[in-house]
């Protein structure tokens, strides 16, 4: 399934998958906390068709003919919503696609090697180039991102890469994803070498990418069906400010998540201008 965005109004999402239904185009809603509710698109073959008429809507939700659709399309409803049981396997994979899902296993896997008596012999292989002999060896310009150094430092990282990650590559793809992971990896490493040295690693500066991406692209270009919720955005920045005190002692890689902030809404800027010159 295809997320297409996410309303607060249920109803009013309620009449447009009864208008989409009066097309044969099967779309689900389900509960994503704080007072939304997801749209997802049920076979990816109508995905161009669905973004299309969404838009559309989103632009004149009140128009007759949503209104009219839901009158039709009341007597063949069983339920006004439907809300699938899953377990943690399966939200995992609908929630993300596979590039997501690669690199948290291959964090997992790196942090497990870490932590099982091969800890510098893996932060030596993956860490960010600081040698003449090492600057030629182009993996550590992003493998420095799948390192982490505590249970807590994984987890808050690859649940955002998750959240993050997985509504990107859900809407424009594995390409995408990767491009973005390559990029705000390569520049979110390059400003926390200039200011700190090679001694970092995480996936934190490439969230704080995606948090910029999804940002900005909700901002320039809503039509894109990509944004993200006014309260992650505070807390990831009032996160930012905080690093910079490192609090109870904490070593923060402050300038990679400040460069890979600025690097994401660099990008998000281009993508949502370039869209709309296209």
């Amino acid at each position: 399934m295809i997320r297409l965005t996410a309303l607060s109004n249920p109803r009013a999402a309620q009449a447009f998958i009864d208008y989409m239904a009066s097309r044969n185009i099967a779309i689900q809603m389900m509960p994503e906390g704080e007072g939304q509710f997801a749209l997802w698109l049920a076979d990816s073959q109508y995905q161009i068709e669905a973004e299309a008429e969404l838009a559309a809507f989103l632009q004149n939700p009140g128009d007759e003919k949503y209104q009219a659709a839901s009158w039709n399309m009341a007597e063949s409803r069983t339920a006004k919503f439907f809300y699938p049981r899953q377990g943690l396997l399966t939200s995992l994979k609908q929630n993300a696609g596979p590039f997501t899902l690669s690199i948290m296993v291959v964090c997992i896997v790196v942090y497990a090697g870490l932590t099982l008596g091969f800890g510098n012999d893996v932060f030596s292989l993956l860490h960010f180039p600081a040698t003449d002999e090492q600057q030629w060896q182009l993996w550590r310009l992003f493998s420095h991102a799948l390192l982490h150094f505590s249970a807590t430092h994984i987890v808050f990282n690859l649940l955002w890469w998750w959240v993050l990650g997985g509504k990107i590559e859900k809407h424009s793809g594995s390409a995408k994803l990767m491009q973005l992971f390559l990029l705000t990896a390569l520049f979110s490493g390059l400003g926390q070498y200039a200011f700190e040295g090679p001694a970092f690693g995480g996936m934190s500066g490439v969230v704080y990418a995606l948090l910029g991406y999804l940002w900005l692209m909700g901002a320039l270009a809503p039509e894109r069906g990509l944004s993200i919720e006014p309260a992650y955005v505070g807390f990831m920045l009032l996160w930012l400010a905080v690093g910079f005190f490192e609090p109870f002692g904490m070593a923060i890689a402050n300038m990679a998540h400040l460069f890979g902030l600025v690097s994401g809404c660099a990008l998000g800027v281009i993508d949502a201008k370039l869209r709309k010159a296209r």
